[in-house]
């Protein structure tokens, strides 16, 4: 017994011994490990970070210049100072002027549009003269013998032989051997002659001569042009029959095209400065004195009309004229208004960059807007900024790449979740955001074979943008101007009319760039936008028998990503050709 305790209290004392050496040994050397690793992550943590203003997705742990746009990079801990909005964007001074960003304080003016309209030079509809022969007969003459010729009033303009009027002076030489036995019956052979438009003097020499004469002349009622000649030498005419249409030039109408998008800003007294084109180096200026009360049913427009004194008859029917309207929005009195380069417009949102100084520095951040009518270069603002703000009206979209980089509000992200990490290369939209458009039904078969004409066009500078030929591009591009100009959009009214007007903007623009340019780079940069109304349209109003495919590739663009219409299912990317001709995905069979 006493010796199984003193077996056991060896083994323990062991135990204790060999826990005392390891904490020597190993215990030690782990503290000062520890410690070690301690203060080396306390090192870590307190490492600098550096970053570059104008490319927030630039990280490093030393200073120096930025790879990108060579600017100085600035500490990360700069751009989370205390007291500024999480969600505003810090700019430097260097890289605002990098980027050419400007802005301007927010005022009050007043609602002024300037309205641009077209029309032509036509008669004054007052001063348009039938000029009718006032006996019955043969033309025997015609003084004027073509269009276009001036005449004056009383001028002899034709000679009519008139068996009838032969007839009268008879029976008025009759008439005259009565009368002193019977008056009355001269005076009523005199009136007679008379009601023929014979003057007082042309009877008394009838009276005269005592000889009847076979032909009678025919003079102007009024002054003027002659506008058509309605007979010739030898047509047989009846008493009142128009022989010439003569129109006083004097005065004369400009009748401007007025679309239903401008009706609300185009009123009745409204003066308008005009130019015409064959006329160069001079402008006129004129009151509306009557607008359309009626839409022409084919063409979509109404007219406003000018009247005009016509000095010199320099103003001709059918001369195009190019007008300009100022024009006030009534019951309005000031407004918030901003430059249009103000605005970022995704269609379902509009955005601008509010501009806060602090006294850490610059910064910018997204501010939604309701947007009110467009003034041409400018919107009013319903909603959303008050006087006196600062805003970005140039580099906005530089403002905003920094801000989707950096994980913050942008225009495309309203959330803080930035555009690289919600897409996998930053694509510019996302295919929800487009693909929300909806089919019109009853849609004008015509309409639809006219469109679909144009996506033939398309396809065909689809295949050289694919094979980055930029010579090719343009010259197709030309095809798809006429194709889209040979669009009737007068087969559409109501809502889907103003929709079609609204793409149509985008399309003319883009494809007019496209066609102009030959740089095959500058030309896929339109050919976005481009793809993005056509795609629209195409899903709005439909194809004729044709099965279209809509596909997107994320790292065109600038990794922001686009998207493009092909006939087939096979992807042939047009932003890369040979270098990435198989890069994309077909996201929608529009059928």
């Amino acid at each position: 017994m006493k010796t199984d305790r003193k077996t056991i209290l060896i083994v323990l004392s062991t135990l204790v011994i060999g826990v005392l050496l390891g904490w020597l040994i190993f215990g030690s050397a782990g503290s000062s490990n520890d410690g070690e690793n301690l203060s080396e992550h306390s090192h870590v943590d307190k490492e600098t970070i550096w970053t570059c203003s104008m490319h927030p997705q630039i990280r490093q742990n030393e200073p120096g210049a930025c790879p990108i746009c060579g600017m100085d990079l600035i500490p990360l801990e700069d751009e989370q100072n205390d007291g500024i909005d999480p969600n505003s964007i810090s700019m430097s001074a260097t890289a605002m002027q990098l980027a050419n960003v400007q802005t301007a304080v927010v005022g009050a003016i007043n609602h002024v549009k300037e309205v641009r309209l077209n029309g032509k030079i036509q008669e004054d509809e007052r001063l348009l003269f039938s000029q009718s022969s006032h006996v019955p007969g043969r033309i025997e003459n015609l003084k004027v013998n073509f269009t276009g010729d001036y005449v004056q009033k009383g001028q002899v303009i034709a000679s009519v032989y008139s068996p009838e009027l032969v007839t009268a002076q008879e029976e008025l030489f009759q008439a005259q051997k009565m009368l002193d036995t019977q008056p009355q019956l001269f005076n009523a052979a005199k009136e007679k002659l008379k009601t023929w438009k014979l003057t007082d003097s042309q009877i008394e020499q009838m009276l005269h001569s005592g000889i009847a004469t076979a032909t009678f002349d025919i003079r102007s009622d009024v002054s003027g042009s002659v506008i058509q000649k309605m007979v010739s030498v030898g047509d047989y005419v009846q008493r009142g029959q128009p022989i010439y249409e003569i129109a006083d030039l004097s005065r004369v109408w400009v009748l401007f095209d007025v679309y239903e998008s401008d009706m609300g800003w185009v009123n009745k007294g409204d003066k308008v400065e005009y130019t015409v084109a064959s006329l160069p180096g001079e402008t006129f200026t004129g009151t509306i004195s009557f607008l359309d009360p009626m839409i022409n049913p084919a063409t979509r427009v109404a007219k406003a009309r000018v009247a005009t004194t016509n000095s010199g008859l320099k103003l001709k029917p059918e001369m195009f004229v190019s007008g300009v309207l100022q024009a006030e929005l009534k019951n309005t009195t000031d407004a918030v208004v901003v430059p249009k380069s103000a605005v970022m417009w995704t269609g379902q949102r509009s955005v601008v960059y509010v501009k806060s100084v602090s006294d850490q520095g610059v910064n910018f951040q997204l501010r939604e807007v309701t947007l009110g009518p467009s003034l041409g270069e400018s919107f009013v603002i319903n909603e959303g900024l008050a006087i006196g703000e600062e805003i970005a009206v140039n580099g906005t979209f530089s403002i905003d790449a920094a801000a989707q980089l950096a994980g913050k509000p942008s225009m495309m992200s309203p959330d803080k979740t930035s555009l690289m990490s919600t897409h996998s290369h930053g694509e510019m939209l996302s295919f929800e955001e487009i693909s929300d458009v909806e089919r019109i039904s009853d849609i004008n078969p015509a309409f639809k074979a006219q469109l679909t004409k144009v996506y033939n066009a398309y396809l065909k500078m689809n295949d050289a943008f694919v094979e980055s030929n930029a010579k090719s591009v343009a010259n197709e591009a030309k095809k798809v101007i006429k194709a889209i100009e040979s669009v009737d959009m007068a087969l559409l009214e109501h809502d889907p009319h103003m929709k079609w007007m609204d793409q149509l903007e985008i399309l003319n623009r883009t494809i007019n760039s496209i066609s102009k340019l030959n740089d095959i780079e500058k030309q896929r940069n339109e050919y976005i936008q481009f793809n993005l109304a056509f795609y629209e349209s195409v899903k709005m109003f439909g194809l004729e028998n044709t099965i279209t495919y809509f596909q997107y590739c994320p790292m065109a663009n600038n990794d922001k990503g686009a998207y493009w219409l092909s006939s087939k299912k096979d992807i042939l990317n047009p932003y890369f050709g040979d270098a990435m001709l198989s890069c994309g995905e077909t996201k929608e069979t529009i059928k």
